[in-house]
């Protein structure tokens, strides 16, 4: 296979296994914090020992910007991502439908897991999407310059940690793929919210993700290095 079309592909399953297991998990689990945070943490490690090798395991647009802002991607690559972990984003949130219809349960009565203010203001909202992304992303980058063999893990860790605190202020994305497959699949039952409301899923993790660059290559790239 082309290596182009590999890396594609394995950022469409991993992104894919993220939103079906992330956002299937607060679906079917009631929104359960603990069960959501762990399953999002999991699906992370899982994928990282699965398509890592090949791909990276980005599975995130704004982990993507991060490594295109740092030099450790072209443009074209950068696209490629993006446009293939949509796609992956788009397939976990089909399969949730498919089971939630399966379940005999109504899509009118289920967000899919779209990300929403919640009791926020937008301002809030995206302030909180800036910190988490900010916070997450400058864990990937610390584990992975100094190329730890269990990065997968600790970057797991980390993603579970943000979304604890995340959850329940607004669902937690730190990932525009995430956000946005579930958001309109929410919108296609009649949950207008999630679309209004998801360019700070957007715009948020953008953010946090060039603050991250800009803060590991001014403090903490080299350091503790041997």
């Amino acid at each position: 296979m082309n290596p182009t079309l590999k890396k594609g592909v394995c950022e469409a399953i991993g992104t894919c296994v993220l939103v079906l297991f992330g956002c299937g998990t607060a679906v079917f689990s009631g929104g359960n914090l603990v069960a959501t945070a762990l399953a999002f943490g999991l699906s992370i490690v899982t994928m990282a020992y699965t398509i890592g090798k090949v791909s990276g395991c980005h599975v995130n647009p704004a982990v993507s910007l991060s490594m295109f802002l740092d030099g450790q991607m072209s443009m074209a690559e950068f696209l490629n991502y993006i446009i293939f972990q949509c796609i992956g984003a788009f397939v976990g949130s089909g399969v949730i439908a498919i089971l939630v219809k399966t379940a005999d349960m109504d899509l009118g009565d289920v967000n899919m897991g779209a990300n929403g203010f919640g009791n926020l203001n937008w301002l809030g909202a995206l302030l909180t999407e800036i910190i988490l992304t900010f916070v997450f992303i400058l864990v990937i980058f610390a584990v992975t310059d100094r190329k730890m063999k269990s990065a997968g893990v600790f970057i797991g860790v980390a993603l579970t940690f943000v979304h604890i605190l995340g959850i329940n202020l607004t669902g937690t994305s730190v990932n525009p793929a995430r956000s946005l497959a579930p958001a309109i699949f929410s919108a296609g039952a009649t949950d207008w919210d999630s679309v209004k409301q998801l360019w700070v899923f957007i715009v948020g993790p953008a953010i946090g993700a060039i603050l991250a660059t800009i803060a590991n290559r001014a403090l903490i790239r080299g350091e503790g290095d041997d």
